[in-house]
C-alpha cells in the first residue's frame, strides 16, 4: 500500500477515492433534500469521532471504499498528524452541501459533498470537506475528508 504523510493529507482520501470538489449531478436532480439531510447527519457523527481523537472508530464507521483505500493504521497515523497541530475544534458551521451521483475518479453512486467553515484552537479559519456516500448497506458513510 502507498505510504501517506501529513503533507499529503489534503489529497489523502480525495485523490484515492476521487471525491474531488467538483461534483456532477450526472443527470440526476441536483438536490435531494432527504439524502442531503441523512448525509449531513452521518458526516456530523463521523466528525464527532474525529474531533474526539477516536480515529480507529472513525475508520470503522467510514465507507467501504475508504477502508479499502486507506488502512486503519495509516488513517490513524495521518489523521493524528494532521488534526493534533490544529488543536481543539472550536466551531463548525455548515457552508454548503451538494448531492451528486458522479464524482471525478469515483464509481457512480450517491454522494453529498459537504463543506464546513471550521475554527480550531490553532487555525482560525479552515474549510473541511466531508463526502458521505450511500454505502452498499444503505447507510450514509464518509468516503472522503479534506481540510484546507
Amino acid at each position: 500500500m502507498k505510504r501517506f504523510n501529513a503533507h499529503m493529507f489534503g489529497f489523502l482520501v480525495l485523490a484515492v477515492l476521487g471525491c474531488g470538489q467538483q461534483a456532477s449531478s450526472g443527470g440526476s436532480p441536483s438536490s435531494k433534500p432527504a439524502a442531503e439531510k441523512a448525509a449531513v447527519e452521518s458526516a456530523k457523527a463521523w466528525l464527532d469521532l474525529v474531533d474526539d481523537g477516536r480515529y480507529f472508530k472513525s475508520w470503522e464507521e467510514a465507507a467501504a471504499g475508504f477502508k479499502v483505500a486507506v488502512s486503519q493504521a495509516d488513517w490513524e497515523k495521518t489523521a493524528r498528524a494532521v488534526r493534533t497541530p490544529l488543536g481543539k475544534m472550536l466551531s463548525r458551521k455548515l457552508k454548503s452541501q451538494q448531492y451528486a451521483t458522479s464524482l471525478p475518479g469515483a464509481p457512480d453512486g450517491e454522494y453529498v459533498v459537504i463543506q464546513y467553515d471550521t475554527k480550531f484552537e490553532k487555525k482560525a479559519s479552515a474549510v473541511e470537506t466531508v463526502t458521505p456516500m450511500l454505502d452498499k448497506d444503505g447507510k450514509w458513510r464518509v468516503s472522503g475528508y479534506y481540510i484546507k
